[in-house]
């Protein structure tokens, strides 16, 4: 696990929310807990967190106007992973119109949400910097380039989002749903539309790094390998 990260629970399902802090708590992070949205509005916004988890079904306040509210009123850039028993396209893409980082989908295994919290807590400081780095690869979202240690990508614009994307997520893959969500919210293209943008990506790194570094996972999404050299 990475160091010691600070999040807030907002979750009414007791006996889940209970599972979550325990989990994470073992793993010596600090965690906060709300019942109710009243209770996590307040909460997010008086204190200083590394990541939000937040059920999408609250007894008071749904979780769309939760996050809503957090991500316009917070004097800091908080990520928010949505817990939802909803899993249609047309679920997420609300959530993240409403400023939502990541979904999980219930019931998950607790290792993908610590794994997922990991990634989360890392943005905004990915945020913040124009440069993002790992291994060889880096990208400047300021000046739109890409680079593989001293040679330049040729990227489209979607290939940049789907990069930095997936850059800001490695090491852990992302789900091809997610990728869709996050390019073009609730405007989905026609079905094979980031097939062809992933293949032309792919293509692009291989040609500058002599190696395969994107990868489709089968049944999960896409993920980059091999950015370090001692990696394969």
């Amino acid at each position: 696990m990475a160091k010691s990260i600070s999040v807030l629970l907002i979750e009414d399902n007791l006996a889940i929310a209970r599972q979550i802090v325990d989990f994470l708590e073992g793993h010596t992070w600090q965690v906060d807990f709300a019942a109710t949205g009243k209770q996590g509005v307040q909460q997010a916004l008086s204190g200083r967190f590394d990541v939000i988890i937040l059920d999408l079904n609250l007894p008071d306040i749904d979780g769309l106007e939760v996050c809503k509210r957090v991500k316009s009123e917070a004097a800091t850039v908080v990520p928010i992973l949505m817990l939802t028993a909803r899993d249609a396209f047309t679920d997420k893409a609300k959530g993240f119109g409403q400023g939502a980082d990541d979904y999980l989908t219930k019931p998950f295994d607790l290792r993908e949400l610590a794994l997922r919290c990991e990634a989360l807590a890392r943005r905004p400081q990915l945020h913040t910097d124009t440069q993002v780095a790992e291994g060889n690869l880096t990208m400047d979202t300021r000046a739109m380039t890409v680079n593989w240690q001293a040679t330049a990508i040729p990227v489209t614009g979607i290939g940049f989002k789907i990069l930095h994307k997936l850059l800001c997520d490695y090491p852990y893959p992302v789900s091809r749903s997610d990728l869709i969500s996050h390019i073009w919210a609730d405007d989905p293209p026609e079905s094979n539309a980031l097939k062809s943008h992933m293949y032309t990506l792919r293509k692009a790194l291989e040609q500058a790094s002599g190696k395969a570094l994107l990868h489709t996972i089968s049944n999960v999404g896409y993920q980059l390998k091999g950015l370090d050299d001692n990696e394969v």
